[in-house]
């Protein structure tokens, strides 16, 4: 009883996850709203786009989410979040030195890290929960076309999208930047991102 209590006392990773979505929310959305105006202008929202077009906006899309993830890999440093990549990917000792501190993490906090993954995936589905509610259950995709705002032709995969890539894929981005700083020590939980 007393290790499923200090398990759910530890939930460095989610904690630490979730105050630097809220700590650093306006980069995290300014760069989830180049990757969510990306995908929406792909998908026609505004009409037709030329596949040429259609490359450019997937390479800005997919530029915001790295920009994202090694910004909370360097904990809002972009050199040092790349320094860490290249670290990790040039150097066998290091590669080793991480792998190490991350199975001996790994098998003294396996509840903390199965209770913080548990938490994340209940917290996205209600998150998605939502935006399927907005996109199909309310008159907002109808308000949006009679408004002229988005495309005659567009689906509701526009506004699904466009507030997935504001919430959910910043917060997993995160949430997988921070795994990998809290599996090998560097957030501890007594930390602040």
């Amino acid at each position: 009883m007393k290790e499923n209590i200090k398990t759910i006392q530890n939930l460095a990773w989610l904690r630490e996850t979730l105050l630097f979505f809220r700590s650093h929310y306006i980069i995290v959305l300014g760069l989830g709203l180049v990757a969510a105006m990306g995908r929406i202008v792909q998908l026609g929202a505004f009409g037709p786009v030329s596949s040429s077009a259609h490359i450019a906006l997937e390479v800005v899309v997919e530029c915001a989410r790295i920009l994202l993830f090694v910004y909370a890999l360097g904990l809002t440093h972009l050199r040092k979040g790349l320094s860490r990549i290249k670290l990790m990917l040039t150097s066998g000792k290091a590669w080793k030195e991480h792998w190490q501190k991350a199975s001996v993490r790994l098998r003294a906090e396996w509840r903390s890290l199965l209770a913080s993954f548990v938490i994340y995936l209940l917290i996205a589905w209600v998150i998605n929960l939502l935006i399927d509610y907005a996109a199909y259950q309310t008159c907002l995709y109808y308000k949006l076309k009679v408004h002229n705002i988005i495309d005659e032709k567009s689906s509701e995969w526009v506004i699904i999208l466009f507030f997935k890539n504001l919430s959910v894929i910043p917060l997993t981005l995160i949430f997988n930047a921070l795994f990998l700083l809290w599996v090998t020590g560097r957030v501890s939980g007594r930390d602040n991102a």
